[in-house]
Protein backbone atom coordinates (compact mmCIF):
# COMPACT_ATOMS: atom_id res chain seq x y z
CA UNK A 1 0.00 0.00 0.00
CA UNK A 2 1.35 3.27 -0.80
CA UNK A 3 1.53 6.11 1.08
CA UNK A 4 -0.68 7.86 -1.43
CA UNK A 5 -3.55 5.63 -0.90
CA UNK A 6 -2.90 5.60 2.95
CA UNK A 7 -3.44 9.27 3.04
CA UNK A 8 -6.73 9.15 0.65
CA UNK A 9 -8.18 6.91 3.43
CA UNK A 10 -6.86 8.03 6.30
CA UNK A 11 -7.96 11.26 8.01
CA UNK A 12 -6.72 14.40 6.47
CA UNK A 13 -6.25 17.68 7.06
CA UNK A 14 -9.75 19.36 5.10
CA UNK A 15 -9.07 23.07 5.49
CA UNK A 16 -8.62 26.01 7.92
CA UNK A 17 -10.97 28.63 7.30
CA UNK A 18 -10.40 32.16 9.67
CA UNK A 19 -13.64 34.47 9.91
CA UNK A 20 -13.37 38.49 11.04
CA UNK A 21 -16.05 39.65 12.99
CA UNK A 22 -17.45 43.19 12.30
CA UNK A 23 -15.78 45.78 14.37
CA UNK A 24 -17.25 46.53 17.58
CA UNK A 25 -16.75 50.01 19.79
CA UNK A 26 -13.70 50.57 17.09
CA UNK A 27 -11.89 47.39 18.01
CA UNK A 28 -12.00 43.94 15.72
CA UNK A 29 -12.68 41.30 17.01
CA UNK A 30 -11.47 37.52 14.99
CA UNK A 31 -13.18 34.17 15.55
CA UNK A 32 -11.00 31.14 16.80
CA UNK A 33 -9.60 29.52 13.83
CA UNK A 34 -11.71 26.21 13.30
CA UNK A 35 -9.97 23.04 11.78
CA UNK A 36 -12.04 20.77 9.79
CA UNK A 37 -11.00 17.06 10.07
CA UNK A 38 -12.74 14.34 8.63
CA UNK A 39 -12.42 10.95 10.18
CA UNK A 40 -11.42 8.33 9.08
CA UNK A 41 -13.85 5.88 6.54
CA UNK A 42 -15.93 3.68 8.97
CA UNK A 43 -16.21 0.71 7.32
CA UNK A 44 -18.55 -1.55 8.90
CA UNK A 45 -18.59 -5.27 8.88
CA UNK A 46 -21.15 -7.89 9.59
CA UNK A 47 -20.37 -11.86 10.00
CA UNK A 48 -18.96 -14.63 12.49
CA UNK A 49 -16.42 -14.94 14.78
CA UNK A 50 -14.58 -17.02 12.31
CA UNK A 51 -13.07 -13.79 10.07
CA UNK A 52 -13.74 -11.25 12.63
CA UNK A 53 -11.39 -11.82 14.74
CA UNK A 54 -9.88 -8.47 16.81
CA UNK A 55 -5.97 -9.14 15.64
CA UNK A 56 -7.51 -8.78 12.16
CA UNK A 57 -9.17 -5.61 12.75
CA UNK A 58 -6.21 -3.88 14.61
CA UNK A 59 -3.58 -4.76 11.81
CA UNK A 60 -6.21 -3.91 8.76
CA UNK A 61 -6.74 -0.73 10.49
CA UNK A 62 -2.79 -0.02 10.74
CA UNK A 63 -2.13 -0.76 7.02
CA UNK A 64 -5.03 1.20 5.49
CA UNK A 65 -5.82 3.88 8.08
CA UNK A 66 -9.56 3.05 7.96
CA UNK A 67 -11.54 2.41 11.04
CA UNK A 68 -13.62 -0.77 10.92
CA UNK A 69 -16.48 -2.33 13.20
CA UNK A 70 -16.51 -5.30 13.51
CA UNK A 71 -20.34 -7.24 14.46
CA UNK A 72 -20.00 -10.82 14.95
CA UNK A 73 -23.09 -13.26 15.24
CA UNK A 74 -24.13 -16.54 14.55
CA UNK A 75 -24.91 -17.72 11.37
CA UNK A 76 -28.63 -17.84 11.01
CA UNK A 77 -28.72 -14.21 13.02
CA UNK A 78 -26.06 -12.45 10.71
CA UNK A 79 -27.76 -14.32 7.10
CA UNK A 80 -31.04 -13.05 8.61
CA UNK A 81 -29.87 -9.27 9.24
CA UNK A 82 -27.94 -8.62 5.90
CA UNK A 83 -30.94 -10.04 4.10
CA UNK A 84 -33.22 -7.65 5.57
CA UNK A 85 -31.07 -4.56 6.81
CA UNK A 86 -28.43 -3.83 3.86
CA UNK A 87 -28.31 -0.41 5.58
CA UNK A 88 -27.04 -2.03 8.63
CA UNK A 89 -23.37 -3.40 6.93
CA UNK A 90 -21.33 -2.27 4.32
CA UNK A 91 -18.91 -5.76 4.05
CA UNK A 92 -20.71 -8.99 4.88
CA UNK A 93 -18.07 -12.09 5.43
CA UNK A 94 -19.82 -15.42 6.04
CA UNK A 95 -20.32 -19.05 3.77
CA UNK A 96 -21.50 -19.50 0.20
CA UNK A 97 -24.27 -20.67 0.99
CA UNK A 98 -25.36 -17.71 2.11
CA UNK A 99 -25.28 -15.84 -1.65
CA UNK A 100 -28.47 -16.87 -2.95
CA UNK A 101 -30.49 -15.57 -0.01
CA UNK A 102 -28.56 -12.02 -0.37
CA UNK A 103 -28.74 -11.72 -3.92
CA UNK A 104 -32.14 -12.51 -3.97
CA UNK A 105 -33.20 -10.10 -1.43
CA UNK A 106 -31.06 -7.20 -2.78
CA UNK A 107 -28.74 -6.97 -0.03
CA UNK A 108 -25.51 -6.99 -2.13
CA UNK A 109 -24.34 -5.43 -4.82
CA UNK A 110 -22.10 -6.75 -7.93
CA UNK A 111 -18.05 -6.57 -7.09
CA UNK A 112 -15.67 -5.25 -9.85
CA UNK A 113 -13.47 -7.94 -10.05
CA UNK A 114 -10.79 -5.25 -11.71
CA UNK A 115 -10.98 -3.42 -8.51
CA UNK A 116 -9.51 -6.90 -7.00
CA UNK A 117 -5.56 -6.02 -6.76
CA UNK A 118 -4.72 -10.19 -6.54
CA UNK A 119 -8.13 -11.31 -9.02
CA UNK A 120 -5.44 -13.38 -11.58
CA UNK A 121 -3.91 -14.92 -8.38
CA UNK A 122 -7.50 -16.86 -7.18
CA UNK A 123 -6.77 -20.42 -7.66
CA UNK A 124 -9.04 -22.70 -9.53
CA UNK A 125 -11.06 -24.25 -6.68
CA UNK A 126 -13.56 -21.04 -6.92
CA UNK A 127 -12.78 -20.09 -10.54
CA UNK A 128 -13.61 -23.22 -11.89
CA UNK A 129 -14.73 -25.98 -8.69
CA UNK A 130 -12.06 -27.78 -7.96
CA UNK A 131 -7.86 -27.50 -7.39
CA UNK A 132 -6.94 -30.34 -9.40
CA UNK A 133 -8.78 -31.93 -12.07
CA UNK A 134 -9.18 -35.65 -10.35
CA UNK A 135 -10.61 -33.74 -7.09
CA UNK A 136 -14.46 -34.59 -6.48
CA UNK A 137 -16.58 -31.92 -7.14
CA UNK A 138 -18.99 -32.75 -4.07
CA UNK A 139 -22.61 -32.09 -3.95
CA UNK A 140 -23.99 -29.04 -3.56
CA UNK A 141 -23.33 -25.47 -4.40
CA UNK A 142 -19.69 -25.37 -5.00
CA UNK A 143 -18.56 -21.33 -4.47
CA UNK A 144 -17.94 -21.37 -8.40
CA UNK A 145 -21.81 -22.00 -9.34
CA UNK A 146 -22.38 -18.72 -7.41
CA UNK A 147 -19.79 -16.55 -8.10
CA UNK A 148 -19.87 -15.13 -11.07
CA UNK A 149 -23.26 -12.67 -12.41
CA UNK A 150 -24.50 -13.43 -15.61
CA UNK A 151 -25.67 -10.91 -18.20
CA UNK A 152 -29.23 -11.30 -17.04
CA UNK A 153 -28.28 -10.86 -13.58
CA UNK A 154 -28.46 -14.34 -12.05
CA UNK A 155 -25.59 -16.60 -10.81
CA UNK A 156 -23.46 -19.08 -12.28
CA UNK A 157 -20.10 -20.37 -13.05
CA UNK A 158 -19.32 -18.62 -16.69
CA UNK A 159 -16.49 -16.07 -16.31
CA UNK A 160 -17.91 -12.80 -16.43
CA UNK A 161 -16.31 -8.77 -15.14
CA UNK A 162 -18.41 -9.14 -12.15
CA UNK A 163 -18.65 -11.60 -9.20
CA UNK A 164 -20.92 -11.60 -6.03
CA UNK A 165 -18.06 -11.95 -3.85
CA UNK A 166 -14.40 -11.85 -3.00
CA UNK A 167 -13.02 -15.53 -2.60
CA UNK A 168 -10.71 -15.63 0.27
CA UNK A 169 -10.90 -18.02 3.26
CA UNK A 170 -12.19 -21.31 2.70
CA UNK A 171 -11.74 -24.97 4.69
CA UNK A 172 -13.38 -27.96 4.84
CA UNK A 173 -15.15 -29.29 8.13
CA UNK A 174 -15.99 -32.36 9.76
CA UNK A 175 -16.37 -33.61 13.62
CA UNK A 176 -13.80 -33.16 16.30
CA UNK A 177 -13.08 -35.68 19.20
CA UNK A 178 -11.44 -36.35 21.76
CA UNK A 179 -8.88 -39.07 21.49
CA UNK A 180 -8.85 -39.71 25.45
CA UNK A 181 -11.85 -40.73 25.46
CA UNK A 182 -13.67 -41.90 21.61
CA UNK A 183 -10.98 -44.59 20.27
CA UNK A 184 -8.47 -42.98 17.52
CA UNK A 185 -9.57 -43.80 14.08
CA UNK A 186 -7.38 -44.08 10.64
CA UNK A 187 -8.32 -40.98 8.87
CA UNK A 188 -10.19 -41.69 5.43
CA UNK A 189 -11.05 -45.46 6.29
CA UNK A 190 -12.43 -45.82 9.71
CA UNK A 191 -13.37 -41.91 10.90
CA UNK A 192 -16.80 -41.80 9.82
CA UNK A 193 -19.77 -39.46 9.93
CA UNK A 194 -21.74 -41.91 11.47
CA UNK A 195 -19.63 -41.65 15.01
CA UNK A 196 -21.68 -38.76 15.43
CA UNK A 197 -24.57 -41.00 16.18
CA UNK A 198 -23.16 -43.45 17.86
CA UNK A 199 -24.84 -44.78 20.71
CA UNK A 200 -21.46 -44.87 22.72
CA UNK A 201 -21.46 -41.07 22.84
CA UNK A 202 -25.35 -40.43 24.24
CA UNK A 203 -25.61 -37.27 25.88
CA UNK A 204 -22.20 -35.71 24.76
CA UNK A 205 -22.86 -35.19 21.36
CA UNK A 206 -23.10 -31.43 19.97
CA UNK A 207 -24.12 -29.99 16.92
CA UNK A 208 -23.29 -25.78 14.86
CA UNK A 209 -26.39 -24.50 15.29
CA UNK A 210 -26.89 -23.47 11.52
CA UNK A 211 -29.62 -25.22 8.68
CA UNK A 212 -27.38 -24.94 6.42
CA UNK A 213 -24.20 -26.23 7.89
CA UNK A 214 -25.43 -28.95 10.57
CA UNK A 215 -27.82 -30.34 9.14
CA UNK A 216 -25.94 -31.89 6.30
CA UNK A 217 -23.71 -33.17 9.26
CA UNK A 218 -26.74 -34.69 10.33
CA UNK A 219 -27.76 -36.05 7.23
CA UNK A 220 -24.33 -37.36 6.01
CA UNK A 221 -24.17 -39.21 10.14
CA UNK A 222 -27.67 -40.57 9.06
CA UNK A 223 -26.86 -41.81 5.47
CA UNK A 224 -23.47 -43.18 6.91
CA UNK A 225 -24.92 -45.07 9.90
CA UNK A 226 -26.99 -46.70 7.21
CA UNK A 227 -30.37 -45.53 8.58
CA UNK A 228 -31.59 -43.87 5.26
CA UNK A 229 -30.30 -42.99 1.87
CA UNK A 230 -30.58 -39.92 0.07
CA UNK A 231 -30.62 -39.23 -3.82
CA UNK A 232 -28.77 -36.35 -3.46
CA UNK A 233 -27.01 -34.91 -0.02
CA UNK A 234 -26.89 -31.46 -1.64
CA UNK A 235 -30.34 -30.98 -2.58
CA UNK A 236 -32.77 -32.99 -0.01
CA UNK A 237 -36.60 -33.07 -1.09
CA UNK A 238 -39.04 -32.61 1.38
CA UNK A 239 -40.07 -35.77 2.01
CA UNK A 240 -36.49 -37.25 2.55
CA UNK A 241 -36.15 -34.02 5.16
CA UNK A 242 -39.13 -35.35 6.82
CA UNK A 243 -37.51 -38.89 6.89
CA UNK A 244 -34.38 -37.12 7.85
CA UNK A 245 -35.67 -35.58 11.44
CA UNK A 246 -38.11 -38.55 12.30
CA UNK A 247 -35.06 -39.61 12.83
CA UNK A 248 -33.30 -37.42 14.52
CA UNK A 249 -35.97 -36.62 16.76
CA UNK A 250 -36.05 -40.54 17.68
CA UNK A 251 -32.11 -40.03 18.83
CA UNK A 252 -33.05 -36.20 20.50
CA UNK A 253 -35.91 -37.76 22.33
CA UNK A 254 -33.73 -40.40 23.33
CA UNK A 255 -31.15 -37.71 24.95
CA UNK A 256 -28.25 -38.39 22.42
CA UNK A 257 -27.30 -34.99 22.19
CA UNK A 258 -25.82 -32.68 24.41
CA UNK A 259 -26.89 -29.49 22.53
CA UNK A 260 -26.00 -26.97 20.07
CA UNK A 261 -23.26 -24.33 19.78
CA UNK A 262 -23.50 -20.54 17.76
CA UNK A 263 -19.86 -19.57 18.34
CA UNK A 264 -16.45 -21.55 18.27
CA UNK A 265 -15.48 -20.47 21.52
CA UNK A 266 -18.80 -21.95 22.68
CA UNK A 267 -17.73 -25.23 20.85
CA UNK A 268 -14.13 -25.33 22.34
CA UNK A 269 -16.26 -25.01 26.47
CA UNK A 270 -18.50 -27.78 25.49
CA UNK A 271 -15.21 -30.05 24.86
CA UNK A 272 -13.24 -28.72 27.30
CA UNK A 273 -15.47 -28.55 30.40
CA UNK A 274 -15.95 -32.15 29.04
CA UNK A 275 -19.84 -31.74 28.53
CA UNK A 276 -19.07 -32.99 25.14
CA UNK A 277 -16.84 -35.39 24.03
CA UNK A 278 -17.54 -35.72 20.04
CA UNK A 279 -18.93 -32.99 18.03
CA UNK A 280 -19.40 -30.40 14.70
CA UNK A 281 -16.66 -28.26 14.51
CA UNK A 282 -14.38 -25.40 12.73
CA UNK A 283 -10.58 -25.95 12.49
CA UNK A 284 -9.65 -23.05 15.04
CA UNK A 285 -11.57 -24.78 18.06
CA UNK A 286 -9.17 -27.95 17.60
CA UNK A 287 -5.86 -25.66 17.58
CA UNK A 288 -7.54 -24.00 20.49
CA UNK A 289 -8.03 -27.21 22.13
CA UNK A 290 -5.13 -28.63 21.77
CA UNK A 291 -3.18 -25.54 22.95
CA UNK A 292 -5.49 -26.28 26.38
CA UNK A 293 -3.97 -30.10 26.16
CA UNK A 294 -6.91 -31.46 25.00
CA UNK A 295 -6.31 -34.74 22.81
CA UNK A 296 -8.80 -33.29 19.83
CA UNK A 297 -8.64 -34.62 16.42
CA UNK A 298 -10.19 -33.49 13.70
CA UNK A 299 -11.82 -36.21 11.75
CA UNK A 300 -10.86 -37.36 8.45
CA UNK A 301 -14.40 -38.72 7.18
CA UNK A 302 -14.44 -41.98 5.02
CA UNK A 303 -17.33 -40.28 3.04
CA UNK A 304 -15.68 -36.92 2.19
CA UNK A 305 -15.98 -33.35 4.49
CA UNK A 306 -18.30 -30.45 4.51
CA UNK A 307 -16.83 -28.06 2.38
CA UNK A 308 -17.12 -24.63 2.96
CA UNK A 309 -15.90 -21.29 0.92
CA UNK A 310 -16.18 -18.11 2.82
CA UNK A 311 -17.93 -14.94 1.18
CA UNK A 312 -17.13 -11.50 0.98
CA UNK A 313 -20.02 -9.35 0.35
CA UNK A 314 -20.38 -6.16 -0.61
CA UNK A 315 -24.02 -4.29 0.49
CA UNK A 316 -26.17 -2.66 -2.06
CA UNK A 317 -26.60 0.49 -0.03
CA UNK A 318 -22.98 1.20 0.33
CA UNK A 319 -21.26 4.09 -1.89
CA UNK A 320 -19.28 6.67 -1.78
CA UNK A 321 -15.62 6.70 0.10
CA UNK A 322 -17.18 3.62 2.35
CA UNK A 323 -17.25 1.86 -0.70
CA UNK A 324 -14.08 2.72 -2.18
CA UNK A 325 -12.62 1.78 1.84
CA UNK A 326 -14.26 -1.30 1.44
CA UNK A 327 -12.51 -1.99 -1.58
CA UNK A 328 -9.44 -1.47 0.18
CA UNK A 329 -10.01 -3.99 2.98
CA UNK A 330 -11.52 -6.59 0.44
CA UNK A 331 -7.74 -6.01 -1.24
CA UNK A 332 -6.15 -6.64 1.98
CA UNK A 333 -7.57 -9.68 2.93
CA UNK A 334 -5.97 -10.91 0.03
CA UNK A 335 -2.13 -8.88 0.53
CA UNK A 336 -0.09 -11.96 2.24
CA UNK A 337 -0.27 -11.16 6.11
CA UNK A 338 -4.00 -12.01 7.11
CA UNK A 339 -3.70 -15.22 4.83
CA UNK A 340 -0.66 -16.66 6.85
CA UNK A 341 -2.79 -15.52 10.20
CA UNK A 342 -5.86 -17.60 9.54
CA UNK A 343 -3.60 -20.81 8.28
CA UNK A 344 -2.37 -20.84 11.43
CA UNK A 345 -6.22 -21.51 12.55
CA UNK A 346 -6.04 -24.25 10.00
CA UNK A 347 -7.75 -21.92 7.47
CA UNK A 348 -6.51 -21.91 3.67
CA UNK A 349 -6.87 -18.46 1.08
CA UNK A 350 -7.47 -18.01 -1.82
CA UNK A 351 -4.15 -16.82 -3.28
CA UNK A 352 -1.80 -19.47 -0.96
CA UNK A 353 1.14 -18.12 -3.01
CA UNK A 354 1.07 -14.89 -1.60
CA UNK A 355 1.13 -15.38 1.58
CA UNK A 356 3.80 -17.96 1.87
CA UNK A 357 6.35 -15.60 2.34
CA UNK A 358 4.40 -14.69 5.43
CA UNK A 359 4.96 -18.21 6.85
CA UNK A 360 8.14 -20.08 8.13
CA UNK A 361 9.10 -23.17 5.91
CA UNK A 362 7.72 -25.46 8.90
CA UNK A 363 4.53 -23.45 8.49
CA UNK A 364 4.37 -23.84 5.09
CA UNK A 365 5.07 -27.47 5.24
CA UNK A 366 2.51 -28.75 7.94
CA UNK A 367 -0.63 -26.23 7.07
CA UNK A 368 -0.67 -26.33 3.01
CA UNK A 369 1.98 -29.57 2.44
CA UNK A 370 0.69 -32.18 5.55
CA UNK A 371 4.15 -32.74 6.16
CA UNK A 372 5.36 -33.62 9.92
CA UNK A 373 5.56 -30.34 11.52
CA UNK A 374 10.01 -29.79 11.61
CA UNK A 375 9.45 -27.76 15.10
CA UNK A 376 7.11 -26.79 17.45
CA UNK A 377 4.18 -24.76 15.52
CA UNK A 378 2.20 -21.36 17.59
CA UNK A 379 -1.11 -20.56 16.88
CA UNK A 380 -2.56 -16.75 16.44
CA UNK A 381 -2.53 -16.71 19.95
CA UNK A 382 0.73 -17.65 21.21
CA UNK A 383 0.00 -21.36 22.57
CA UNK A 384 1.94 -23.93 20.72
CA UNK A 385 -0.82 -26.10 18.60
CA UNK A 386 1.04 -28.62 16.52
CA UNK A 387 4.49 -30.18 18.57
CA UNK A 388 7.02 -31.25 16.43
CA UNK A 389 6.57 -34.06 14.15
CA UNK A 390 2.71 -33.84 14.13
CA UNK A 391 0.67 -34.30 10.96
CA UNK A 392 -1.91 -32.51 9.86
CA UNK A 393 -5.00 -34.45 10.43
CA UNK A 394 -6.26 -34.86 6.58
CA UNK A 395 -3.10 -34.27 4.84
CA UNK A 396 -2.15 -31.67 2.34
CA UNK A 397 -4.44 -28.82 0.71
CA UNK A 398 -5.07 -30.80 -2.25
CA UNK A 399 -5.63 -34.24 -0.18
CA UNK A 400 -8.55 -32.84 2.07
CA UNK A 401 -9.91 -30.62 -1.26
CA UNK A 402 -10.07 -33.47 -3.11
CA UNK A 403 -12.08 -35.55 -0.44
CA UNK A 404 -15.42 -33.45 -0.74
CA UNK A 405 -19.08 -34.91 -0.06
CA UNK A 406 -20.73 -31.81 0.04
CA UNK A 407 -21.01 -27.66 0.21
CA UNK A 408 -22.77 -25.46 2.25
CA UNK A 409 -26.01 -25.24 0.59
CA UNK A 410 -28.93 -23.43 0.39
CA UNK A 411 -31.04 -26.03 -0.62
CA UNK A 412 -34.39 -25.62 -2.62
CA UNK A 413 -36.02 -27.21 -0.01
CA UNK A 414 -34.46 -24.30 2.57
CA UNK A 415 -38.00 -22.97 3.69
CA UNK A 416 -38.50 -26.54 4.27
CA UNK A 417 -35.36 -27.29 6.37
CA UNK A 418 -35.75 -24.11 8.09
CA UNK A 419 -38.97 -25.01 9.47
CA UNK A 420 -37.58 -28.77 10.60
CA UNK A 421 -34.84 -27.15 12.10
CA UNK A 422 -36.44 -24.71 14.73
CA UNK A 423 -38.79 -27.57 15.04
CA UNK A 424 -35.91 -30.16 16.12
CA UNK A 425 -34.47 -27.28 18.13
CA UNK A 426 -37.26 -26.48 20.26
CA UNK A 427 -38.27 -30.03 20.53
Amino acid sequence: MNLNRREMLGATLASVTVAASRAVNASETFETPTIHVPSRPVVRVLGTHVTLQEDLRIRAEADLGIQLEFTPGGSAEVLHRASTRPESFDLYEQWSNSIRVLWQAGAIQPIDRNRIRYWDEINPLTRVGRLTPDAKNGAGDAPNKLLFIQPDRTLGGSSTEEVSFLPYVHNVDSFGYNAAIVPRGIPYETESWAWLLDERWAGQVSIVNEPTIGLFDLALAVQAKGLAEFDDIGDLSESELETLFQILEDFRRGGHFRGVWSSVPASVDLMSRGEAVIESMFSPAVFDLRGRDVDCVYASPKEGYRAWHGVMCLSSKTTGAVKDAAYEYMNWWLSGWPGAFIARQGYYISNPQRSRGELSAAEWDYWYEGKPAATDLQGTTGRVVVKAGQKRDGGSYEKRFSNIAVWNTVMNSYEASLRHWNEFLSG
